[in-house]
């Protein structure tokens, strides 16, 4: 396993460890997504390097375009559930209750 690999990949598990664990607060569950999409993104953009293939080089340019509107939905639906419930603690989200 070569160090880049093995950098991308713990920065990949090391966010979905955080997603998986730390789970009090909206915010910080978005920030770990977050995390794991840059590692997929600097993952993917370096392999699309290494193949030297013209084919995949937009597929990291199209994650990154994916990526940033999910972040703009979760942030959207943070300031939401802000607004109705007072807090992003995510004990206080309950879909039986809505």
């Amino acid at each position: 396993m070569t160090p880049t690999h093995f950098t991308i990949s713990s920065a990949f598990l090391l966010g979905m460890m955080g997603l998986a664990f730390h789970r009090t607060h909206l915010l910080s569950a978005l920030l770990c997504k977050e995390a794991m999409m840059l590692a997929l993104f600097i993952a993917l953009s370096l392999w699309s390097l290494q193949l030297d293939a013209t084919g995949y080089s937009t597929a990291p340019m199209l994650m990154l375009a994916f990526s940033a509107c999910e972040a703009s939905a979760g942030l959207a639906l943070l300031v939401a559930t802000a607004r109705t419930h007072g807090t992003d603690h995510m004990q206080a989200l309950n879909l039986l209750q809505c």
